[in-house]
């Protein structure tokens, strides 16, 4: 028995659609725990899902590349997925509009503080030039982030899980924070969820209500648009 599932494993490996489809089915098992758990940020249903999708590749020896013959299907709908954002952006334009100066202030400043806490804490840690660029973009989503790294040096691959980790935490620990600390105005509790942790808080934003989710996306595009021209910039300036 174990041998013809072994055998029927090799088979479904070789196809492109195995990642996509296990990918699929992760993130519906971690949805489905994340309702059962009542909706508690500690059962990220992305958490699980890497947790399930890491465990079963590691089980099967199956290599990343292998599986991401399929899984791109899925990272190729990141950019549609974005775009998309721009539905409840333009529902809530009215509240943007009277907020434009803030807003950008806002976001200029905690895109700039993401970065720099993370590359200046690497750099007082003694880590390498490479690792620190691949630091600096963590906060923005994960094709910007990747493209900016390789500008600065970094390594994409690196960032790219970095950039994950980010999300994760921010969706998880994000809105607990911004209770602790008293941050109660939709606008505010979006930017930041979208600023520090992109997609991924994004996502966990939308949970809290349209409006602190469609200003998380906001901050999110914004944040990815400004790292992109501000850091390269800024480390041809400083390094």
């Amino acid at each position: 028995m174990s041998s013809n599932l072994g055998t029927l494993w090799v088979y479904l490996a070789a196809t492109p659609l195995l990642g996509l489809t296990l990918t699929l089915l992760a993130y519906l098992a971690g949805t489905w725990l994340h309702r059962r758990a009542g909706s508690h940020p500690l059962a990220s249903p992305v958490l699980i899902a890497v947790a399930l999708l890491v465990a079963l590749l590691q089980a099967t020896g199956t290599s990343y590349a292998t599986y991401f013959q399929g899984a791109q299907f899925v990272h190729f709908l990141l950019g549609p997925a974005t775009v998309a954002l721009a539905v409840p952006l333009y529902e809530q334009f009215h509240r943007i509009r009277r907020s434009l100066p803030a807003i950008g202030l806002s976001v200029l400043g905690g895109g700039l503080t993401a970065a720099a806490m993370a590359a200046g804490l690497a750099w007082l840690l003694g880590a390498s030039a490479r690792t620190t660029a691949s630091l600096a973009p963590k906060s923005v989503t994960t094709p910007i982030a990747m493209a900016v790294s390789e500008q600065l040096g970094g390594l994409p691959s690196l960032t790219a899980v970095l950039v994950i980790v980010t999300g994760i935490l921010g969706a998880v620990c994000g809105s607990s924070i911004l209770n602790l600390i008293r941050v109660r105005d939709p606008h505010a509790r979006g930017l930041a969820l979208g600023v520090a942790a992109h997609g991924i808080g994004t996502a966990r934003a939308f949970q809290e209500g349209a409006v602190v989710g469609a200003f998380a996306g906001l901050g999110m595009g914004l944040n990815g648009l400004m790292t992109a021209i501000l850091l390269p910039l800024l480390y041809r300036l400083f390094g």
